[in-house]
This record gives C-alpha cells, sequence and structure tokens, in this order.
C-alpha cells in the first residue's frame, strides 16, 4: 500500500529528511517501509500494518520540531525511539516531552527529556518529594536530577542543593588513594561536578560551593543531619547499604526534595544483595508518596553504541 505525508512547511520538511536523506533512511531502517521524498511530500510503500505506523511516526516526529526551538536538529536518538515507540505501540505525544523542559535562565540552557520515561521522572520530582530513577547508564538520571536540582536553587524554590555518592566504586579502596578524605572523595563525585559545570560554568559553581549553597559530599557526612528546603540527590545508591539507606531517607526534611539514582546492574559491594537501593525498591514500592521511574536502554541517550553495549551484556548474563 501508498500512503502520502504533506508538510507545507518546507523549512520542517527539511528538518524531517535531515541531510541527504539521512533522517528518512533511519526511519526506513527502524519501521522496515520505503519512505520516497518527493516535492514537499513523502511517499510511504509499505504493507497496511507498516504504512499506518509509519504515518503516526511522522506526524508525532513533526508534532515534535514543531514545538521546539527554531535551531533543534532530529538526533539518530530522536529517530529511533520515537519510531519504536510507536512500533511498540505506546501512546506517546510530543507535548508529553516538550512541556517539561529545564531551563537554566542564567546560562540560557535548556534541557528537554528525550524519552517518556526521562518525562515521567521529571513530572515526577516536580509533584513529589521523594524519587527513585533506577536504570542503566546513559540514561539521564543523574544529569536530569542535577539539571532540575539548578531549575528549583535558580527559581528560589530551595535555599541550597546537597549531592551526595556512597565512597564504593569498582573495587577500590579509599585508604589507597592520596590525599586527605576530600582529596579522596573528590574522583567519586566527579560526574556531579561535570553535570554542575555543563548547566552553570566552573566560576559560577565554585563560587556557590564556598557560600554552601552547593555541597558534594560523601553519603557518611549526612548522617546526623535534618536537610530542609533543600534539593538532596543520591547518585550511585546501588552501592549504599541497607542501613545507609535507611539513614539518607530519614534525612528528609520540610520543603526538601530526593532523588535518588542508581544502576542495579552495578552493584560494587562485597554482597550485592545487600544493596540498600535493592532493598528500597521492595519495602518502599507501596508507599503512594514515594515514586519509583525504571529506566530501560531504550532510554539511553549517549552514544548509539551504549545501548547496543548495555543489550550485549544483559544478554550475557541471561545466558550465564
Amino acid at each position: 500500500m501508498e500512503h502520502t505525508f504533506e508538510i507545507d512547511d518546507v523549512s520542517l520538511y527539511k528538518k524531517l529528511c535531515g541531510n541527504n536523506d539521512a533522517n528518512i533512511h533511519i526511519l526506513e531502517s527502524v519501521l522496515g517501509v520505503e519512505i520516497i521524498p518527493r516535492g514537499n511530500t513523502l511517499i510511504i510503500s509499505a504493507a497496511k500494518d507498516g504504512s499506518e505506523k509509519t504515518l503516526q511516526a511522522l506526524h508525532l516526529i513533526t508534532d515534535l520540531l514543531h514545538d521546539r526551538e527554531a535551531s533543534y536538529e532530529l538526533s539518530e536518538f530522536d529517530l529511533r525511539y520515537l519510531a519504536t515507540a510507536v512500533l511498540e505501540g505506546k501512546k506517546i505525544r510530543s507535548d508529553d516531552i516538550n512541556k517539561l523542559k529545564i531551563t537554566i535562565n542564567e546560562t540560557g540552557k535548556v534541557i528537554v527529556p528525550r524519552t517518556l520515561n526521562q518525562a515521567r521522572y521529571v513530572s515526577s520530582i516536580h509533584q513529589g518529594d521523594v524519587v527513585f530513577g533506577v536504570g542503566p547508564a546513559g540514561t539521564g538520571k543523574t544529569y536530569l536530577a542535577v539539571a532540575l536540582a539548578l531549575h528549583f536553587f535558580l527559581k528560589g524554590k530551595v535555599e541550597r542543593i546537597v549531592l551526595t555518592r556512597p565512597a564504593v566504586e569498582a573495587g577500590e579502596s579509599l585508604g589507597f588513594l592520596p590525599g586527605d578524605l576530600i582529596q579522596k572523595i573528590n574522583p567519586y563525585l566527579r560526574p556531579l561536578y561535570d553535570a554542575l559545570f555543563e548547566f552553570l560554568g566552573f566560576e559560577k559553581v565554585y563560587k556557590l560551593i564556598e557560600q554552601g549553597k552547593i555541597e558534594i559530599a560523601p553519603l557518611a557526612y549526612m548522617r546526623g543531619r535534618t536537610l530542609n528546603n533543600a534539593f538532596i540527590i543520591l547518585d550511585e545508591a546501588q552501592n549504599t547499604t541497607r542501613s545507609q539507606m535507611k539513614m539518607f531517607l530519614t534525612r528528609l526534611g520540610n520543603k526538601s526534595k530526593f532523588v535518588i539514582t542508581g544502576d542495579i546492574t552495578q552493584i560494587d559491594l562485597d554482597k550485592p544483595r545487600e544493596s540498600g537501593l535493592l532493598h528500597a525498591m521492595k519495602i518502599l514500592s507501596s508507599i503512594p508518596q514515594i515514586e519509583f521511574i525504571i529506566f530501560a536502554k531504550q532510554d539511553i541517550s549517549r552514544h548509539p553504541v551504549v545501548e547496543k553495549i548495555v543489550a550485549a551484556y544483559e544478554a550475557k548474563v541471561h545466558s550465564e
């Protein structure tokens, strides 16, 4: 069967097709159809179901392009994710993603969720006080949480940002690292620094750290504290013990938000089953005020090969 998809806006049509019709070729490979550009019209040749799915995908992608800023260009990830979502019958609208953009006014940086799970994650953090983001590397768990923390802080919704991580990584021991405790712990906190620098710049971030408005500290520093009017992120939560996770969660004070991120496939504890994140997922999922967003490899928005790497490791684990 053949269907046609016509776009009156020439600029939008060119963005949809991409350079040398590169975007069209990606959609053809994902959707299993033939798409022929003619003027301002796309001719879709496919079986009935494939043709209808392609029309749905094209409507979704053009809606997303229409709602984005003029400089926005589709990435391969955008195309593959949206086309695959339509193929799998997921109910997704461009508004579900676009309306949740995060703006850092000081630098003009705008961050927009790129998948439905990322949109749900951002929405949950806006609406709730305790949110868990669980999933593989590259799904935007920490990146989006830091962006939202800065957004809330710069809007005056919280007085400070606290970023923390357990000091457990890939079997290394703090005792063998040079320097005092702060120097030893800094490598573990580097991903949090990197996200802050990207959003706000080096000088501004360090000024806020000196003022105590941004605190980056190991998880052990949280004991005995009550964190009021703050946005707190616990990163790499899969490497907390059960007692550490309980200690952290009970630090929640008035007018504060907790975001806990982790990847249960990368637990570096000597006894992985004792992970505080795994335990929390089992015993806290029934509490209405606590939200769990579970990311999948389809949400990985880093380099396209990262999703394939994650999938290969998952397949190996299941085969053993």
